[in-house]
C-alpha cells in the first residue's frame, strides 16, 4: 500500500473476482521504529500513505459496492490513534487521521441513510515479531495475544459494532484522555522507557 496506485487495483481485483463486496477490512500497517529518528518528513509522508491515505483510497473505491450490499467497513486502528504517546509521532498522526476520517464518514452515511456500518477497532500492541522488535526497550507494555485481538475484530465487524477496544481496558484509557488528562499522562509515562526511546 506504499504505492498510491495499489489500493485501486486491489479493490478492482476483488470486485472482478467476487462480483461485489460485503465487508472491507482495512488492516495493513507500515511501521516505523519507535524513537526520535522516525519524525522526519519523509518517514511521516510514507506512514501517512500506508496507514491513512491507502485506507481512504480503498474505502472510496469500495463504497459503491458496500452501499449496494449494505455491507460493513472494519477499520483496524491503534490506541495511538486515540491517545498520543511519546516517540510515536508519525504513526500516531496517521492513526488519529483514521479516527477523524472514518468518524466523519460514519456521520455522512448516517444523514444520507446509507446502510454501511463502520467499525473502528482500537487495538494495543500485539505479539507479532515485527511489532515487538519496533518497540524493544522503549515500552514496558505487555503485548496482547494476536489471535484474541483478531477474534475481537471479527466479532465487532460481524455484529456491526461502532467500536471495538482490545484489550477492553483501552476503552477506559480513551475516556480518561477526555476527563483526566494529567493522570493519563502519568499512566503513559509509567509504561515508557524514556532513556531507551531517546537514544533510538
Amino acid at each position: 500500500m506504499a504505492s498510491p496506485e495499489a489500493p485501486d487495483s486491489v479493490v478492482q481485483f476483488a470486485l472482478d473476482k467476487l462480483g461485489g463486496l460485503d465487508y472491507l477490512v482495512l488492516n495493513h500497517i507500515g511501521g516505523a521504529p519507535a524513537g526520535t529518528r522516525a519524525r522526519s518528513a519523509q518517514a511521516t509522508r510514507w506512514l501517512m500513505q500506508v496507514n491513512f491515505l491507502s485506507y481512504v483510497q480503498l474505502t472510496s473505491r469500495a463504497l459503491p459496492s458496500l452501499t449496494d450490499s449494505k455491507g460493513s467497513l472494519v477499520v483496524v486502528s491503534s490506541l495511538l490513534g486515540r491517545v498520543p504517546a511519546s516517540f510515536s509521532t508519525p504513526y500516531s498522526a496517521a492513526k488519529f487521521a483514521l479516527d477523524g476520517f472514518f468518524g466523519s464518514l460514519r456521520r455522512e452515511l448516517d444523514v444520507q441513510d446509507v446502510n454501511v456500518a463502520i467499525t473502528m477497532c482500537v487495538l494495543g500492541l500485539r505479539d507479532r515479531a515485527s511489532a515487538a522488535e519496533a518497540v524493544r526497550g522503549v515500552t514496558r507494555v505487555k503485548a496482547a495475544p494476536g489471535p484474541k485481538a483478531a477474534l475481537a475484530v471479527i466479532r465487532g465487524g460481524a455484529t456491526r459494532a461502532a467500536g471495538v477496544f482490545y484489550p477492553w481496558r483501552f476503552h477506559l484509557l480513551c475516556l480518561l484522555r477526555r476527563w483526566l488528562p494529567r493522570p493519563r499522562a502519568w499512566f503513559i509515562r509509567q509504561e515508557l522507557n524514556v532513556t531507551a526511546a531517546a537514544a533510538a
